[in-house]
C-alpha cells in the first residue's frame, strides 16, 4: 500500500535518501542520480521520471531537508534552459522512451540544453522562421541558422523548431525536434555582447540529420509544442523565487544604506518607488508559482517577464546614477565565454549593460505586450495580413 504523499512522508523519504547516500561521503553525481531515482528531484513529476506525483508545493520541503544536510544541488542556474524549458515540454509531449532517455541526465546536469528558436529573420516574429527540415527515410535533414542561443557552446542537446511544410501558413508547417549538438553539421559561433562577454551564440545547421524518433509532438504541430516551451521560459525568467531584496534591488538598497554621501531627496523617492515595485513583483511571482501547482503556466508569465525586464533596467540605471562616475566603472571587462548569466558580485556597470538584454531575451517586451493585451485583457488583435498566406509566398 502506497504511503500518503504528505509533508511528513516526504521528509521520511528524504531522510532515507540521506541515510543511504550520505552527502559527505557520496560522489556528487551519484547522489543526484539517487535523488532522481527516489522521486525527489521534482516531486510533482510522475513516478519513474524524478517525481512522485505529489503536489508541486511540497518540493520546498525536500529542498529544505537536503540543504540542511549539506547535500549537493544540481546547479540549477547552469542548466536553467533544460530545467525550465526543455523538461516541461518533453514531459508534456514526449513519448515515454524520450522522457526516460532525456529527463534524468537533464536534471542531474550531465547534459546541458540550449534553445534553437530565434533566427536572423525571425526573432520577434518567431513563426516566420526559415530553417528547413526535410524528411529522408527515418531521418530529417535540417539546414538553417539560429541566433541568440544561450549556452550553445556548452550544450549537448537543443530544442529546435524547423519548417517542414513551406506551403502552409507560417504558424503551421513547423515541427519540433530534439537536436544533437555534437552532430558534425552543427557549427557554433560566439556573439560578442555590449558587456564584452559572449554568452550568446549563432548556430549554423548544415545537413544535420535528426532521427524521427527525436521529433517531439506531431509533424506540423511544432508551434503548439513551442508554446509550452515559451510559456515556461517566461515563467522561469520572470517568476523565479527570490527573498526580499533579492535580485537587482538588493545591491542598490545596500549601496544606499552604506553610502549616505550619495543620497539625494530625488533619488530617495525613486528608490522607494522601485523598492515597492520590486516587492510587488516578487510577491506576484510567488502567487504565480502557487497557481502553477494546479497545472501548466498560462499567459500570466508574459506579464511577469515584462515587469522583470522593466524593473531590472530601471533599477540598474538608478544604481549607476546614484554612484555617479563610479557607476561607470566596470573592472572585470573580459572577453569571456560564460556558461550562464551571472549578476552576482558584478559591478553596477555590468548590471546596467546586461539588463538591456532582458527586454529582448525570452520574448521581446513589444511582443509580450501584445500577448497580454490580446490573451489576458481580451483586446482586439492587431490586423495581420499574413495569417492565412503560405509561408513560401510571404515577402522576405
Amino acid at each position: 500500500m502506497t504511503s500518503r504523499l504528505d509533508e511528513p512522508e516526504l521528509r521520511r523519504r528524504t531522510q532515507e535518501l540521506l541515510a543511504a547516500h550520505p552527502p559527505a561521503t557520496t560522489d556528487r553525481l551519484t547522489f543526484l542520480e539517487a535523488r532522481f531515482d527516489a522521486g525527489l528531484a521534482w516531486v510533482h513529476y510522475p513516478e519513474g521520471l524524478g517525481g512522485l506525483g505529489a503536489p508541486r508545493a511540497l518540493q520546498a520541503v525536500v529542498d529544505a531537508e537536503l540543504e540542511a544536510a549539506g547535500a549537493p544541488d544540481n546547479d540549477p542556474r547552469r542548466i536553467g534552459i533544460g530545467l525550465g524549458m526543455a523538461a516541461p515540454t518533453i514531459l508534456r509531449y514526449g513519448a515515454e522512451e524520450q522522457r526516460r532517455r532525456f529527463l534524468r541526465p537533464l536534471w542531474t546536469g550531465q547534459e546541458v540544453w540550449c534553445q534553437l528558436f530565434s533566427e536572423p529573420g525571425a526573432g520577434s516574429d518567431l513563426a516566420a522562421l526559415g530553417t528547413r527540415a526535410v524528411r529522408d527515410g527515418e531521418d530529417w535533414v535540417v539546414d538553417g541558422q539560429k541566433v541568440w542561443t544561450s549556452s550553445a557552446h556548452v550544450a549537448r542537446w537543443a530544442i529546435l523548431i524547423a519548417r517542414t511544410d513551406p506551403a502552409l501558413p507560417k504558424h503551421q508547417g513547423i515541427t519540433y525536434f530534439l537536436c544533437d549538438m555534437t552532430d558534425p553539421g552543427v557549427e557554433v559561433r560566439p556573439l560578442r555582447q555590449i558587456t564584452g562577454e559572449a554568452e550568446f551564440n549563432e548556430v549554423f545547421l548544415t545537413g544535420v540529420r535528426i532521427p524521427d524518433a527525436h521529433r517531439l509532438g506531431g509533424v506540423g504541430e511544432g508551434w503548439k509544442v513551442a508554446q509550452t516551451t515559451l510559456m515556461n521560459e517566461r515563467v522561469s525568467i520572470g517568476g523565479m523565487r527570490l527573498p526580499r531584496e533579492g535580485g537587482m534591488i538588493g545591491p542598490l538598497a545596500k549601496t544606499w544604506r552604506e553610502r549616505p554621501e550619495l543620497r539625494t531627496h530625488d533619488l530617495h523617492q525613486r528608490l522607494l518607488k522601485l523598492w515597492v515595485e520590486a516587492e510587488v513583483s516578487r510577491l506576484t511571482a510567488e502567487r504565480l508559482r502557487q497557481r502553477l501547482a494546479a497545472g501548466q503556466p498560462g499567459y500570466e508569465g508574459s506579464g511577469m517577464k515584462l515587469a522583470f525586464a522593466r524593473l531590472n533596467q530601471e533599477i540598474s540605471g538608478l544604481e549607476v546614477e546614484l554612484r555617479g562616475e563610479e557607476g561607470l566603472l566596470y573592472d572585470d571587462w573580459t572577453l569571456r565565454r560564460p556558461e550562464l548569466v551571472d549578476f552576482t558580485g558584478r559591478d553596477a556597470g555590468y548590471r546596467y549593460l546586461r539588463a538591456k538584454g532582458n527586454s529582448i531575451e525570452g520574448g521581446t517586451s513589444e511582443i509580450l505586450l501584445n500577448i497580454v493585451a490580446e490573451r489576458v485583457l481580451g483586446l482586439p488583435a492587431e490586423p495581420r495580413t499574413d495569417k492565412d498566406v503560405a509561408w513560401k509566398d510571404l515577402a522576405r
